[in-house]
C-alpha cells in the first residue's frame, strides 16, 4: 500500500475541511501570499521618523495616557502608514533594515504599508534627485539593472502594498541619467522598467506616481502617460502650492479623468500653532503662510485636515489622503537646533499628546 499516497489524501481532505471554515471574507491566495486587499479610501500617516524619535525616548499618548503611536493612530481610524527608504543612508534610519521592521510593526496594527522609494541615500525631491553613491559610477544599463534587483530586493523583504517609485519625482530621479528633461527617454524607461518588475514579482501591489504640488502636474503625468501605474500622486501645502482650495478639486478631476487613474494626495498637513519648542526653524510661523478660514490652532487643523479629506472622498476621482511630519515632534529636547521644523505641525502636541486632528482619520 502506498502509504505516502495516502498521507498526502489525508492532508488534503484536512486542508479543504480547515478551509471551508475560515472566514468566507478571507482573502485568496497567490504563490502562498494573501491577496491585499484594497481600500476603498486610505487615511494615511507619514510615520518614518517614528524608530529615531522612539531612540531619544519620546513617550508618545492619548488621552494622556502613554500609548504606542501606531496603536493612536490604529484607533483613530488610519488604515495605511507611509514609510520613506533610502538606499544606503549615513546612519540606520530610513534603511531597508530599519522601515523592514516598522513595516513589520506596522501590519501588526492591521494596517497596510505604502512605502516611499526614494531611490537614493538621502532625501529625493523636486529639487533634488541625487544618485545613490554606489550606483554613481555605472553606465545606462548598469544602473537600470541594479535599479531593477533592488526593487526586487524591496518586494522580497517588505513587499508593500502600495509601492511608490521615487519621491516627488517632478524632473524624474538619479539625476542625471534619469533626469525627466534633460534624459527624457532614459528616465521614463526606467520609471517603466521598474514597475514591470513590480507587476511580474508582485501584481497585486499598488504602483504610485508622486508629483509635488497641482501646477503643472498635467504636463508630468501627460509625459508618463505610457508607464502602467495605479495611483496618482500629489503633494498639497498651502505655503508652497497657494491657498486656493478649489484647486485640489479641479486638479483631481482633471487628472483622474485624462487618465483614468485614481488620485490620492499623498503628503498634506498643517499647523495647530504657531509656537515651537526646539530651536530648530519651523517651516511655518506666520499667518500669511496658512488659510485665513484656518487658523493655527488645534481646531483649525483639525478642520483643515477634514475640509481636505472630504474633499478628495466627494470627488469622483479622488482616493484617499496621508498626513506628513505626523510624529516629527520636537524629540530632542526644547534646547535643540537639530529637532524638528515640524512640530507644529505634528498631530502631537508640546506635551506628546494626540490631537484634535487625529478625527481625520475616522471614516
Amino acid at each position: 500500500m502506498n502509504y505516502s499516497k495516502i498521507t498526502m489524501l489525508l492532508f488534503a481532505s484536512f486542508w479543504a475541511l480547515a478551509s471551508c471554515s475560515k472566514d468566507k471574507e478571507t482573502a485568496p491566495v497567490v504563490d502562498d501570499e494573501p491577496i491585499p486587499t484594497e481600500i476603498d479610501y486610505y487615511r494615511g500617516a507619514d510615520m518614518s521618523f517614528l524608530p529615531e524619535i522612539e531612540t531619544e525616548n519620546i513617550v508618545f499618548k492619548s488621552g494622556g495616557v502613554p500609548q504606542d503611536a501606531l496603536l493612536t493612530l490604529k484607533n483613530a481610524g488610519c488604515n495605511i502608514i507611509r514609510l520613506r527608504l533610502w538606499h544606503s543612508p549615513e546612519n540606520v534610519h530610513s534603511s531597508l533594515q530599519e522601515v523592514k521592521q516598522l513595516a513589520e510593526r506596522v501590519r501588526s496594527h492591521q494596517m497596510q504599508v505604502w512605502l516611499t522609494v526614494h531611490y537614493s541615500d538621502t532625501w529625493a525631491d523636486p529639487g533634488a534627485q541625487i544618485t545613490p553613491l554606489a550606483w554613481q559610477n555605472m553606465n545606462f544599463q548598469e544602473l537600470k539593472t541594479a535599479m531593477n534587483l533592488y526593487t526586487q530586493q524591496i518586494l522580497t523583504e517588505i513587499n508593500p502594498d502600495i509601492f511608490q517609485i521615487g519621491n516627488e519625482i517632478n524632473s524624474g530621479f538619479v539625476h542625471p541619467q534619469g533626469h525627466l528633461f534633460q534624459n527624457e527617454s532614459q528616465s521614463l524607461e526606467l520609471i517603466s522598467s521598474i514597475s514591470q518588475t513590480i507587476r511580474q514579482q508582485k501584481p497585486n501591489t499598488k504602483i504610485m506616481l508622486h508629483y509635488a504640488g497641482l501646477q503643472n502636474a498635467d504636463y508630468f503625468f501627460n509625459k508618463i502617460q505610457n508607464i502602467d501605474y495605479d495611483y496618482i500622486g500629489l503633494s498639497y501645502y498651502p505655503i508652497w502650492h497657494g491657498k486656493n482650495m478649489n484647486l485640489i478639486d479641479n486638479t483631481i478631476t482633471q487628472l483622474g479623468n485624462t487618465h483614468q487613474k485614481k488620485v490620492i494626495l499623498a503628503e498634506v498637513s498643517y499647523p495647530f500653532t504657531f509656537a515651537w519648542n526646539d530651536f530648530t526653524n519651523n517651516i511655518i510661523g506666520s499667518s500669511d503662510q496658512i488659510i485665513p478660514e484656518f487658523p493655527a490652532t488645534p481646531t483649525g487643523q483639525r478642520n483643515y485636515l477634514n475640509n481636505i479629506k472630504n474633499r478628495v472622498k466627494n470627488n469622483p476621482q479622488g482616493k484617499g489622503f496621508c498626513y506628513w511630519g505626523t510624529e516629527w515632534v520636537a524629540f530632542r529636547g526644547n534646547q535643540s537646533t537639530n529637532g524638528s521644523s515640524w512640530e507644529n505641525q505634528a498631530l502631537w502636541d508640546f506635551g506628546f499628546n494626540s490631537l484634535p486632528a487625529m478625527n481625520v482619520f475616522n471614516p
